[in-house]
């Protein structure tokens, strides 16, 4: 029988074995007290169960508040990786259901001062009842007409505060420096100073009568956020314009919000993470972004953020990279890769780092003040990111190449090398 494995890291005052178990017994057959019909074969089949413990270190004081203190004066307080399975026979196929599983009151029991969910393995079973991503890098790339390298995007700035025509006239001065994606802030949705009607039709008149000009139509993902009606009448919207791409605040709409999303879309999904920091900052507490983005890439999202190198946030390059490189990690049995998407305080400088980092093509780079604050313009800062990736591509150190290519020399200036 199918049985569904998730990784823990777990702080405790007491024994590390006993509070996996009680992990193990809170989210499946057991609880504090044997109660009647809680049988050993009942336990045997539906129990979830301890598959691995593994000591780490000890520390003096409890990470997180309301958790039981050690039995004797002066003990500490001891971390451990534990992995745990639950039967399929518990969840059936229902990502919804595997979420409270891996992720519901455990957070919460009073033995421990420590707890986050690392990553989960979820099992063809429940993926095959899903939509997963409907494009992922593949249809991006036919959509946007970028083949043969990263792509490179930004995000309308100043986030609110610009009407329709001031925001479809920025849109305009982008595509024409040869910018490949642009999409709303995470904030900009449906307000009364720019109602994303009014919004979409005049943004797509600009990428329509450029791509007539052109031949490239330039993808922007509109925020769609909402209730469930107003996400699918965003999503026509866009489509009947002419749109490549709807996008959508993950956490703010939810597992059931992203998957009827997807099940109505004949878009690409563009994922956004806003809020991310409440379930990853802590580190332990919460949810690290290799469970959460295996979720939301069964649920179907198509681009992923993963933050960015040297970002404005508090998250590591480390993470970061390791964030970036589960998405474009098939799960096994699944597949349902997606396009990880770099953002936040991303400018010229980091592109070559980018690259050496993933050892991939795929992947969008946005730039917001990376591009917006440049001191030649806008279209100068776009021109500096073609240029920095013209370097990382020939391996040429980014202040050699830019003593020919002044608007990459303005990037570094302006945002330091």
């Amino acid at each position: 029988m199918t049985r569904i494995l998730a990784h823990y890291i777990i702080e405790t005052a007491g024994d590390p074995a006993y509070a996996a178990e009680l992990m193990a017994g809170e989210q499946s057959a057991g609880t504090f007290v044997k109660v009647p019909g809680e049988t050993p074969e009942l336990l045997a089949a539906h129990g979830a169960r301890v598959e691995g413990l593994t000591l780490l270190e000890q520390v003096e004081s409890p990470s997180l508040p309301g958790a039981k203190p050690p039995k004797t004066a002066g003990g500490k307080y001891q971390r451990a990786r534990v992995t745990l399975s639950f039967p399929f026979a518990n969840i059936g196929a229902s990502l919804t259901t595997l979420f409270s599983t891996v992720a519901g009151n455990l957070f919460e029991l009073n033995p421990f001062s420590g707890l986050k969910l690392l990553d989960v393995e979820i099992p063809p079973e429940i993926a095959s009842a899903y939509p997963l991503p409907a494009f992922g890098i593949d249809g991006t790339r036919r959509l946007s007409g970028v083949l043969d390298r990263p792509l490179f995007g930004t995000i309308i700035k100043p986030s609110v505060g610009l009407t329709p025509d001031q925001t479809a006239e920025l849109v305009a001065t982008l595509c024409a420096a040869g910018l490949d994606f642009v999409k709303d802030d995470e904030l900009q949705t449906d307000s009364p100073h720019s109602p994303l009607e009014a919004r979409v039709k005049a943004v797509m008149r600009v990428v329509n009568e450029h791509a007539e000009r052109t031949g490239k139509k330039v993808m922007v993902a509109f925020n769609i956020t909402g209730d469930l009606d107003a996400m699918r009448r965003g999503h026509d919207l866009v489509l009947a314009q002419g749109g490549t791409c709807v996008m959508v605040n993950m956490l703010a709409v939810g597992l059931v919000g992203v998957i009827e999303l997807r099940r109505h879309s004949q878009l690409p999904v563009h994922g956004h993470r806003a809020g991310w920091g409440m379930f990853s900052r802590h580190p332990l507490l919460g949810i690290e972004y290799p469970a959460y983005q295996k979720f939301m890439r069964v649920a179907g999202v198509d681009h992923l953020h993963v933050n960015g190198l040297g970002n404005k946030f508090c998250e590591t390059d480390a993470s970061v990279i390791a964030a970036t490189r589960e998405c474009l990690t098939p799960m096994p049995g699944v597949g349902a890769v997606v396009l990880p998407v770099f953002s936040s305080g991303q400018t010229a400088r980091q592109i070559p780092d980018t690259y050496r980092a993933i050892n991939s093509l795929d992947w969008l780079y946005l730039a917001g003040g990376g591009i917006m604050a440049h001191p030649q313009g806008a279209a100068a800062g776009v021109r500096a990111l073609h240029q920095s990736w013209e370097a990382a591509k020939a391996g040429t150190p980014l202040v050699e190449y830019a003593r020919t290519h002044i608007e990459l020399a303005g990037a570094l200036e302006r945002f330091g090398s």
